[in-house]
């Protein structure tokens, strides 16, 4: 919700890469989001999708031949609760065992 102040969405595009085959229709109905490479292989602007290209955004992955577009949540940025202290990797059981934790 944070970035809807900004007039940004919560969503952002994904590109299934083995999918897609290149037609461009993608970058044709969103030029400000999706370049074309060389190839014709798009290359996505990163980050959210403006409210008001949500619209040019749904129909560009409607009408992709191939179903190699996607919505997606839009990455944010974070900050440790405490910022004296790293943020710490999760604690993962492995082979059924408790994990024990670091001091």
């Amino acid at each position: 919700m944070a970035n809807r102040a900004w007039g940004m969405s919560d969503q952002a595009i994904a590109i299934d890469r083995i999918r897609c085959d290149g037609y461009g229709s993608c970058a044709e109905l969103l030029p400000e989001m999706i370049d074309l490479d060389d190839w014709g292989y798009p290359i996505m602007r990163p980050g959210a999708v403006p409210e008001t290209l949500l619209p040019h955004a749904r129909m560009a992955i409607d009408t992709c031949p191939v179903l190699a577009l996607r919505f997606v949540d839009a990455p944010r940025a974070t900050m440790p609760a405490d910022p004296q202290r790293p943020p710490q990797p999760p604690e993962v059981a492995w082979a059924g065992r408790p994990a024990r934790r670091r001091r």
